[in-house]
């Protein structure tokens, strides 16, 4: 869980930009994203195997310098 300790003489706006760095180097917004709505097991195995095979098609594209 990410928290911070505000000084007495920091600014307040500071602080918070250094608790949304934070927040966003943990990954909590995107967890919380993926998790907002229940999805199938399917689906995540879909979604997954949709995702590898994006990236062998672009690995195999940009092998395939024909020149």
């Amino acid at each position: 869980m990410a928290h911070i300790i505000v000084d007495e003489n920091e600014i307040l706006e500071k602080a918070i930009k250094r608790f949304k760095r934070m927040v966003e180097k943990e990954g909590i917004i995107r967890e919380y994203k993926k998790r907002e709505y229940y999805e199938k097991p399917s689906t995540i195995l879909n979604r997954k195997k949709k995702a590898i095979q994006r990236k062998l098609m672009k690995k195999s594209r940009r092998g395939k310098s024909g020149y």
